[in-house]
């Protein structure tokens, strides 16, 4: 006797949906640059600057001490123009909540040492931005709006306060973040938490990316993007629109075929 139970459609049914809708926020996305070769930018990205100067030159290099050695990015430009800030832009995400992460070295730089993460990029004149600067020892999250860079005071501290001090090291690796809730951003150095700041300017999703200032030489690795569940259903929906929901069609078919409760084929 050969028995199918109806059942078992939908359970397989449900198990599919959830494959695609199941997990509210997405894993995170480590970039790394070791499938781009030397000298070249890396492809997804674009670079912009703010403000003038000599033009940045963002390409990759060999650095054996890397996290996940040998490539990294790195913005190699020497100028010291004091007001450019060189930016490399990932062009495929739109993060308005969520974690995002890097390692940096800063090599050198006269004028500055500054290394820092974008988000809610709208274009080279309005972002946001959290950086560690290995000549002034600190750590500040500014707002660049309308080209205008203002540095936001941590809560708890003074109004005029600038940033926290904290010693960065010069030519050797650390890992800056910045976690991002609505108007919150919370900013940590190697896993020890510095200060949270709130502020309303860029409530929008944008872009992402890195930043540095001046005639600061900085390589960049391991580039983690975590997303919050809003903005992975918002991803989820786009790759729904673009026609990737095969798991979705098949699941709607299995349930919309017709099928008994219980059958059953008995061998004469």
């Amino acid at each position: 006797m050969m028995v199918q139970s109806g059942s078992r459609k939908w359970m397989y049914a449900i198990v599919l949906l959830f494959a695609y809708f199941g997990n509210a926020s997405a894993p995170a996305r480590m970039i790394g640059f070791d499938d781009s070769p030397l000298g070249t930018f890396p492809r997804g990205w674009t670079v912009q600057m703010t403000h003038t100067g000599a033009s940045p030159d963002w390409q990759i290099c060999r650095d054996d001490s890397a996290p996940s050695s040998p490539n990294v990015l790195a913005q190699l430009s020497a100028d010291r123009t004091a007001g450019r800030f060189p930016l490399a832009i990932l062009e495929d995400v739109s993060l308005e909540n969520g974690r995002l992460s890097v390692g940096f070295k800063p090599v050198s730089g006269v004028i500055d040492q500054a290394a820092g993460i974008v988000w809610r990029y709208r274009d080279p004149e309005n972002y946001y931005i959290a950086r560690a600067n290995a000549l002034e020892n600190n750590v500040v999250l500014y707002k660049v709006q309308n080209g205008v860079r203002t540095s936001i005071p941590p809560k708890g501290l003074p109004s005029r306060s600038y940033g926290v001090n904290h010693v960065i090291a010069k030519q050797k690796w650390s890992t800056l973040r910045v976690d991002i809730q609505d108007a919150r951003f919370t900013v940590y150095l190697d896993n020890e938490r510095l200060f949270e700041v709130e502020d309303q300017t860029f409530p929008a999703p944008g872009k992402v990316g890195l930043w540095t200032k001046a005639d600061s030489v900085i390589y960049f690795d391991n580039f983690s993007i975590s997303t919050s569940s809003g903005d992975a259903q918002r991803a989820r929906m786009r790759a729904s629109r673009q026609g990737r929901n095969s798991l979705t069609l098949r699941a709607a078919r299995l349930i919309s075929r017709p099928f008994c409760a219980r059958s059953s084929k008995v061998k004469p």
